[in-house]
This record gives C-alpha cells, structure tokens and sequence, in this order.
C-alpha cells in the first residue's frame, strides 16, 4: 500500500476573551509517497497552524475539528487529530513525521554544540546512526558540528535542524518556511535536498510563501487565503495559470512577472466573511460571491465562483517537470 497522509475539513480555532481566531477552515488535501505538496500563501492565512495541528502542537486554547490520517507501510492507519499525546509523543513525532521548524536557529540549544543536539536526536530515537552520517547527508561537514549555533550560518543552521528531523527516519517531512533569510543559492540547496527526499520514497509538506522555492520542488500546490485552501492542482497546471483569482495574484506579484501587488489586504480571521474571503480584493466579484463557494474536485479544484479559465500571458519560465 501506497503511503499517504490525507487531511479532511480540517479546522483549526484559537479561542480568545471576546474573539475566536478561524485559523484553519474546513481544509482538505493528500501528499502521497514520492511526492511533494506545497501549501502556499501570504503570512498569517493559517499554513504553519496546519503544520502545528498535525503534529500536535496547539495550544490549549486550540480547538481541532476534521480528520488526518496517516498510512505509513504495514502500520494501522493514524487518525492524528483523534490520537493521545502519547501516541504522537511516542509513535509519531519524529519517527514516522519529522519537522523542519520555521527559524530554525531560534530552535536549536544556545549552550550546546550541533553535534550534541543531533547526537540526543538520534539517541531518543533509537537510531544507531553516527551523527556524522546523518550530518553528512544533510551537507554538513563533521567539524560544522563542533559548532554553537550562534556560529553557524543560515544556511548550516538549516542543515542542523534538518538532520535532526531526519534522525528518526520519518516517511513524511513537514518544512515549515525552510528557505526564510536565505540567499537564493541556500534556497535552492534546501529544495535540492526537499526534492531527494521526496524521490527517495519519503513524502513532503512545503509551507512556504516562497512560489520561486515551490516551483522547483512541488508536484501539487495547495493555495491557502483565509485560512481556507482555496486552490488544489499539479504544480505544472498551477504554474501555466492558476484558475483561482487570488493564486494568479500571487504569481503577478512575483519581481519576474512585474511585481505587481494583490490590491487591498487579506480579513481578520477573527472576522470572516460568510461568503468568499477574497471577495474585496477581487475584480472578478459579483452577487454569487456572497456564498462561500465549493472547492470542486480532484486532481485540481479551485474555491471560486468565477475561476479564470486561460492561462496566464507569461507563466514562469522555468518550472520543472516532472
């Protein structure tokens, strides 16, 4: 059996004095083996709250609606919205799902050396692997890990956290935000790496805002407005010409295609609109906009009442096929 995760109407609130945050609404998707899925979107429409929530790293004030099941091998299928902490404490994070977190000099111990944070990695996970191996691997070399973070580049930082997400030899790898402060050669070394995994057999989740990043790694991309997926297709459909008219925006907006900004700005989330998020930014509105639009079907769906129907002018120039 194929591996997958698949995530239906997930919904995510964050529960405030006065305020309910509708941080992720009703999102459905599936990356399977082999694959890479990037979920994209402008910052704060709820993508690393989805990383989060399948993990199990709300907070208490979090309630979780829907479902994400995990199929991994010859394992029984893993609801991991319904499982205890223990089970994704002991069976899942870092075994069978590893994170590459957002910033992740911030998340690597100031007080002790790479080597001994990936060494503890590997240790609590059971993998007999030297950490040289693994940091190999991950392109660094054995006296990079000698280091303190604060001696680390970006770019080795990231090469850390991401050996330390390998430690445990999880099929799926959420990143989250991977290539943020970066200079474009680092970028494109993480999605080199991002692309070897997912070829290797493994699964990718890319969170990112990054569309240049998503291009050279994705096989579908999810576009996250609103907390709401409000576009699905393969990458090299999506990259020829979104239907959605907020995920054209995006690629508008990209130095390469002018830079032309999305007008207006995105709701609150503690104040959605009944209707389409995007409604207000949107010269495509009419009536209809006022209901909240379905989503359609596989392999491509587009949340909108009046999707564009040809390509762009000038999709991006070099995506990748494959």
């Amino acid at each position: 059996m194929t591996s997958s995760l698949t995530v239906q109407n997930l919904s995510v609130r964050f529960h405030l004095p006065g305020a309910t945050v509708h941080a992720v609404s009703d999102a459905s998707f599936e990356v399977r083996q082999g694959e890479c899925l990037a979920l994209v979107g402008e910052s704060g429409c709820g993508k690393s709250v989805m990383a989060h929530a399948l993990m199990g790293l709300l907070p208490g004030n979090a309630t979780v609606a829907g479902s994400a099941w995990l199929r991994t091998g010859g394992a029984p299928p893993l609801d991991l919205i319904a499982a205890p902490e223990r089970v994704l404490a002991r069976t899942v994070r870092g075994r069978r799902i590893g994170l590459v977190p957002q910033s992740p000099a911030a998340h690597l111990t100031p007080v002790r050396t790479a080597r001994a944070q990936l060494a503890e990695a590997l240790r609590e996970l059971g993998n007999p692997a030297p950490a040289d191996e693994l940091a190999a691997r991950a392109g660094l070399a054995p006296e990079q890990l000698d280091r303190y973070p604060h001696q680390l580049s970006g770019g080795m930082a990231q090469r850390v956290v991401n050996a330390i997400a390998l430690a445990g030899d999880p099929w799926l790898i959420i990143a989250d935000e991977p290539t943020s402060g970066l200079d474009r050669p680092l970028v494109d070394a993480t999605m080199t790496e991002l692309r070897r995994l997912a070829d290797d057999g493994r699964a990718v989740l890319l969170i990112t805002h990054d569309l240049r990043a998503a291009e050279q790694v994705a096989d579908h991309i999810a576009v996250m407005y609103a907390s709401r997926v409000v576009s699905h297709a393969p990458a090299a459909e999506f990259f020829a010409g979104p239907r959605h008219p907020y995920a054209a925006g995006l690629l508008e907006a990209l130095p390469s295609r002018g830079f032309t900004p999305i007008p207006g700005r995105p709701p609150e989330l503690t104040d959605l609109p009944a209707g389409c998020a995007f409604l207000p930014r949107c010269d495509r509105s009419t009536a209809a906009c006022s209901h909240l639009p379905e989503a359609g079907t596989e392999p491509s769906r587009v949340a909108c009442h009046h999707p564009l129907e040809r390509p762009l002018e000038h999709p991006l120039e070099h995506h990748v096929a494959r």
